[in-house]
C-alpha cells in the first residue's frame, strides 16, 4: 500500500496511530560542516503524510541493453508530529521511519503536518523532471540516464555528446507549450502482472519494493514507474526554464534546470543584482557588461602598473639595505604591502651569502607571507623554526625558506631566534 503522501501529495496535515517509537542515532552535518550524530527515536506510523527518502527509483538499473539510469532518490519530507519536529524519514520496505527528538507514545493518536513549501518545491521538480525527460526523447531521442533533485537547481543527464542551444530552446518552449495546455497529470497501482505494466517506461525497483507498481501518466505525453511525489496538473509547475548544459561524464550532456516557484527566485535574485549592479555601475542594465569590461581593462593596466613600480621599489629597498650601516648579521624588513615576488626581488638584489635576510609582508599583526634568506647551512636550521614561530608553514632550498604565517605578530620573536644563532656562531668562531 502506498503512503498517504503517495496517494495524495497535495494532503497537508491528517491524524494517525503511532505503532512503535524506540531509541535511535541521525548522523548529520551540522552549520560548521563537521559531522555530528544526534540521540532520539525512531517513530514508526500506521501510515505517514511525509514522504521518506529511499522512497524513489533504484538508484541504479538497466533500462536498455545499452543505458543504464541512475536516480538519487527525491529527497524526504521534513515536518512535525503533535508539533514535535521530524529531522529525517526513511523508507524501511513498507514502512516509514520517522526520526524524532522526542519519544512518542505507541497507541496514541497524533497529528502531522508536512513543511508544505519544501514538498511543493519537490513536487514541481520531479514533475518537471519526467516532463523534460518526454519532451527530449521525443523530440531528439535523448534518453534521460541519471537525473539529480538538487538544493538550489536540478540536473538531467542525457545520453547525448552534446546538446545545442537550438536543441535547449526547442526543449524549453516545448514543456512550457504543455504547461500552458494544463495537461493531467494520473497516480495509478498496477499489479506486477499487469499486461499493461510492459508498456510503461520503467527505471527499475527498489530491492525491498513490495504491493503494487505506482505509475505517473502526464496525458498524452508520457507514463512513467516512480514512487515520488507529483503535481495533479502541469499548471502546477508553472514555468520551467532549462539554465543551460553541461559536460556530464562518459559522453553525456547534463541538462540544468529550474521549475516553478525556483524560477521565481531565480528571477528574484538575478533582479536583485541587476539593481546593485546598476548602482554601482551608474548604468542602465543594457550597459553592464561593456561597464565590467571598461573595469577589467583598467583594472589590469593598473595592477600592470603598480607591478612594475613594486618591483622598482624592492630593487631601491635592496640597494638601500646593502648600502645601510647596519648591513651584517641579520636585515628585517616588513612591508605591509608587497607579496613572494616582491621579496624574491629584494633577495636576489642583495645576493649576500654571509648576512640573514628575513624579509615579510602583509598584515602587521595577522596572516602573511615570510622569506629568509642567506647561508644554505643557517637558512636550512632556521627556516622550519622562524616556520613554527610565526605559526606557519613554508618549504625552500639553495638558501631560501620562505612560506606561510598566520601571526606575523611575532616577527620579534623570530628575530630574535635569528640573533640569537648569528651571536652562537659568532662566538665560536
Amino acid at each position: 500500500m502506498a503512503f498517504l503522501c503517495q496517494r495524495d501529495s497535495y494532503a497537508r496535515e491528517f491524524t494517525t496511530t503511532v505503532v512503535s517509537c524506540s531509541p535511535a542515532e541521525l548522523q548529520t552535518e551540522g552549520s560548521n560542516g563537521k559531522k555530528e550524530v544526534l540521540s532520539g527515536f525512531q517513530v514508526v506510523l500506521e501510515d505517514t503524510l511525509l514522504f521518506p527518502e529511499g522512497g524513489g527509483q533504484e538508484l541504479e538499473c538497466r533500462v536498455s541493453p545499452l543505458i543504464t539510469f541512475t536516480s538519487f532518490p527525491e529527497p524526504d519530507d521534513r515536518g512535525t508530529i503533535n508539533d514535535i519536529s521530524v529531522l529525517r524519514v526513511t523508507r524501511r520496505g513498507a514502512q516509514a521511519d520517522h526520526f524524532t527528538q522526542t519519544p512518542l507514545t505507541p497507541g496514541s493518536q497524533v497529528l502531522v503536518r508536512v513543511d508544505w513549501e519544501r514538498r511543493f518545491d519537490h513536487m514541481q521538480q520531479h514533475s518537471g523532471q519526467h516532463l523534460i525527460t518526454a519532451v527530449a526523447d521525443h523530440l531528439f531521442e535523448m534518453k534521460t540516464t541519471s537525473w539529480e533533485l538538487g538544493r538550489f537547481r536540478s540536473v538531467i543527464e542525457l545520453d547525448s555528446p552534446s546538446v545545442t542551444a537550438e536543441q535547449v530552446a526547442a526543449i524549453e518552449q516545448n514543456v512550457n507549450e504543455k504547461i500552458r495546455d494544463r495537461l493531467p497529470v494520473n497516480v495509478r497501482e498496477l499489479s506486477l502482472d499487469d499486461p499493461e505494466v510492459e508498456q510503461v517506461r520503467a527505471r527499475g525497483l527498489p530491492d525491498d519494493h513490495a504491493g503494487p507498481i505506482r505509475v505517473i501518466t502526464i496525458q498524452g505525453v508520457d507514463s512513467n514507474m516512480c514512487c515520488g511525489t507529483h503535481v495533479s496538473n502541469l499548471s502546477d509547475l508553472q514555468v520551467i526554464k532549462i539554465l543551460g548544459t553541461e559536460k556530464g561524464k562518459k559522453n553525456k550532456t547534463n541538462l540544468i534546470f529550474l521549475a516553478g516557484n525556483r524560477v521565481l527566485k531565480w528571477m528574484e535574485r538575478s533582479h536583485g543584482t541587476e539593481k546593485a549592479l546598476t548602482t554601482l555601475l551608474k548604468c542602465g542594465a543594457e550597459d553592464h557588461v561593456e561597464a565590467v569590461k571598461k573595469l577589467q581593462n583598467s583594472t589590469k593596466l593598473l595592477q600592470k602598473n603598480n607591478l612594475n613600480l613594486l618591483r622598482d621599489l624592492a630593487v631601491h629597498i635592496a640597494h638601500s639595505l646593502r648600502d645601510s650601516s647596519d648591513w651584517g648579521g641579520v636585515v628585517a624588513l616588513h612591508r605591509k604591502e608587497g607579496d613572494s615576488e616582491f621579496m624574491n626581488i629584494i633577495a636576489n638584489e642583495i645576493g649576500s651569502e654571509e648576512t640573514i635576510l628575513f624579509l615579510t609582508v602583509g598584515d602587521e599583526k595577522g596572516a602573511g607571507l615570510f622569506l629568509l634568506a642567506g647561508p644554505a647551512e643557517a637558512v636550512e636550521t632556521l627556516g622550519p623554526r622562524v616556520a613554527e614561530v610565526l605559526e606557519g608553514k613554508g618549504a625552500g632550498k639553495k638558501g631560501r625558506f620562505q612560506g606561510k604565517a598566520t601571526k606575523m605578530s611575532r616577527r620579534a620573536e623570530a628575530q630574535a631566534l635569528l640573533q640569537d644563532y648569528v651571536s652562537t656562531q659568532s662566538a665560536e668562531e
